[in-house]
């Protein structure tokens, strides 16, 4: 029986576009023998280069009790660094290592060239599309919407 539900699912179609775009990233990141959660720490990490474990968290949509494993794994293997901040020695500010600054330049030449691909596939303009669309999008969560009444 379907029930009478208009709008799509849309939490669903995102989550099956993410899993048809990383489909063509994944072959990289397993032959370096890195996760997803690692390689989004790893490029969050490049764009900022010092981050706090909350900020990693947020920018890379991980939970804390997960992020905190991830990031005590690539300490371990030498991907990153974490150092305590002056004055207060609870904060904690996590950087890419040498290790894994090298790391990333080898993987970013190949995820580079991956996306050349899917843009002579698909066309430049559907990327650029697809961005703007999700930044766009992404941005509204600031506008007030009145939420279903449950009753």
């Amino acid at each position: 029986m379907q029930l009478p539900i208009r709008y799509p699912n849309m939490p669903q179609l995102l989550l099956k576009a993410r899993d048809s775009l990383l489909q063509h990233f994944r072959p990289i990141l397993n032959h370096f023998g890195v996760t997803e959660q690692q390689w989004r720490i790893m490029r969050a990490l490049n764009e900022s280069p010092t981050l706090e474990p909350r900020e990693l968290c947020e920018i890379c949509q991980i939970s804390s009790p997960s992020m905190s494993g991830i990031l005590a794994r690539m300490e371990e293997i030498g991907l990153i660094g974490r150092s305590k901040f002056e004055g207060d020695q609870r904060r904690r500010k996590v950087h890419l290592s040498e290790a894994g600054a090298s790391l990333l330049l080898q993987m970013g030449k190949l995820i580079d060239l991956q996306y050349e691909h899917l843009e002579a596939a698909y066309g430049k303009q559907v990327f650029e599309d697809m961005r703007r669309t999700l930044e766009a999008f992404i941005a509204l969560e600031t506008l007030p919407v009145a939420p279903a009444i449950l009753r």
